[in-house]
């Protein structure tokens, strides 16, 4: 379904391989406490630093983890040959990382984070490419699972015994340089850039050396973290769908998120799922690879209002 955000219950949710209604995107903490020790359970740490944070992912996961989760390194899910951040991987690559995981077909798969949301939205996001169906975030991440008073393991995490998934790439949901060419050119999907609003005008540098300043024309900015409160649990379905009609998420257009590097545009992307949307689909070069292009169109300012 594309077009406008629909209303909680107005439409069916996305269905799986068998036709099955997936699983609501999001779990809440006291739900995971349920269904902790369910044998189909992966719960995986999707921890990483997004650019201006210092901290180490690795340090973070071993003073305190969910029990029994397993470290999801994005970088490690990543193509390593690509000369841009975060890159999805190959289809071989994903499906041996997730089995050495204990990832199989049928796996209840959570992500959280340690803060930051969008780190777990990328998880969340990569999971669904490669055709897991069962997988959702934790709400609010590690801090959301303390407050509630969820146990926490310290120390590195243990051997996995090996998992049998087998990927079932969906590649419509990801866009390349190519597409997004075609759709600047046609307008023929919304584009929503997910960085703060200084670096979508172009008034802020970019993090990452050599990149342009601005966005690309026709884009509208909409920072990932408006779709969060203050304890980044995300906003309730209504006030979702509030913030994606403000920027025009109402008029029929498929959409295609974007950021830095695909990592904060996971999270536009997972607000856009808990709304009931499918059929969109996240730029995963973003502006590491717009910014560096040589002749992509660049514009500056507060972009094209709805």
């Amino acid at each position: 379904m594309t077009g406008a955000v629909p209303a909680a219950g107005d439409v069916p949710g996305p269905r799986n391989r068998e036709g099955i209604p997936a699983m609501h995107p999001l779990i809440s903490p006291a739900q995971l406490q349920e269904r902790l020790a369910a044998p189909d359970l992966v719960v995986l740490d999707a921890t990483m630093a997004l650019p201006g944070e210092t901290f180490d992912p690795a340090r973070c996961f071993a003073q305190a983890h969910i029990p029994g989760a397993r470290r999801f390194d994005i970088e490690l899910f990543s193509d390593p040959d690509s000369p841009l951040p975060h890159m999805i991987p190959t289809q071989a690559r994903f499906e041996h990382l997730a089995r050495g995981l204990g990832l199989s077909d049928g796996a209840h798969v959570v992500f959280y984070d340690q803060g930051n949301a969008a780190s777990a939205a990328r998880g969340w996001w990569l999971a669904g490419l490669f055709g897991l169906d069962r997988v959702q975030v934790l709400d609010g991440g590690l801090p959301a699972w303390q407050r509630a008073g969820g146990p926490v393991e310290q120390g590195e995490e243990g051997p996995a015994a090996a998992g049998g998934f087998r990927a079932a790439p969906r590649f419509a949901r990801v866009s390349g340089l190519g597409d997004m060419r075609a759709h600047v050119g046609r307008g023929d999907r919304l584009i929503l850039d997910a960085r703060a609003q200084a670096r979508f005008a172009g008034t802020a540098a970019e993090p990452r050396p050599g990149l342009a300043s601005g966005h690309m024309p026709g884009a509208r900015n909409l920072p990932f973290g408006t779709l969060l409160d203050a304890n980044r649990a995300f906003l309730p379905p209504a006030a979702l769908r509030d913030r994606f009609a403000h920027v025009g998420v109402t008029d029929g257009r498929p959409v295609v998120t974007t950021c830095g590097s695909g990592v904060s545009a996971a999270v536009l992307s997972l607000g856009l799922a808990i709304c009931g949307r499918t059929g969109d689909s996240l730029y995963d070069g973003s502006w590491a690879e717009w910014g560096s292009t040589p002749g992509a169109p660049v514009e500056t300012g507060e972009g094209t209002s709805p």
